[in-house]
């Protein structure tokens, strides 16, 4: 479901990061648990790890809304 190439060589020191939100292209409608698992372990086996995740505010015109966030991590 996921694509992206794998870095060859880590530099040392250096990071590259993702962020996840509830409008990524992962989610096809409304939010399902499963589907968050799966893009994490998807991630995940492209070497990223879950560093924070947290959830915004989001306002809109009929109100506020909560969006959950990830921020993943990998060594570049």
């Amino acid at each position: 479901m996921f694509t992206a190439s794998r870095a060859t060589s880590a530099s040392p020191g250096k990071k590259e990061y993702k962020v996840l939100s509830q409008k990524d292209k992962w989610y096809t409608g409304k939010f399902d648990p499963a589907l968050l698992e799966k893009a994490l372990n998807d991630y995940a086996e492209m070497g990223y790890r879950v560093v924070c995740s947290s959830t915004a505010s989001i306002q809109g015109f009929t109100g506020t809304r909560e969006e959950m966030i990830i921020i993943l991590e990998r060594d570049k």
